[in-house]
């Protein structure tokens, strides 16, 4: 199993910044993917960056040029930092990673708890 927790989420005034985190947590794992997701009131919950094995980082058209996702290999920790935030960026934001158990070739998805981000106008 792998555990995940986030931090820096909270309330910001338009055009500011927040540099959310997520340090993941548990016995011989290897992660694969990384990302962030958000979900705001009322909506489906979407894609809002990601970090795929071997591959290129890719972001939601609304965040581009905006938000900056890192990953830290050695911390086992995905970073979101978001710049410019605008009052539709406000959503609880969600780390997800696909990870690998004990070297096996299954891979596994788990979530974050979910951390308040709110932009007021």
């Amino acid at each position: 199993q792998v555990q995940l927790v986030e931090s820096g989420g909270g309330l910001v005034q338009a055009g500011g910044s927040l540099r959310l985190s997520c340090a993941a947590s548990g016995r011989s794992f290897s992660i694969n993917d990384m990302a962030w997701y958000r979900q705001a009131p009322g909506k489906q919950r979407e894609l809002v960056a990601l970090i795929p094995a071997g591959g290129s980082k890719r972001y939601a058209d609304s965040v581009k040029g905006r938000f900056t996702i890192s990953g830290d290999n050695a911390k086992n920790t995905v970073y979101l930092q978001m710049n410019s935030l605008k009052p539709e960026d406000t959503a609880v934001y969600y780390c997800y990673v696909v990870a690998s158990i004990d070297s096996s070739p299954r891979l596994y998805q788990y979530w974050g708890q979910g951390t308040q981000v709110t932009v007021s106008s």
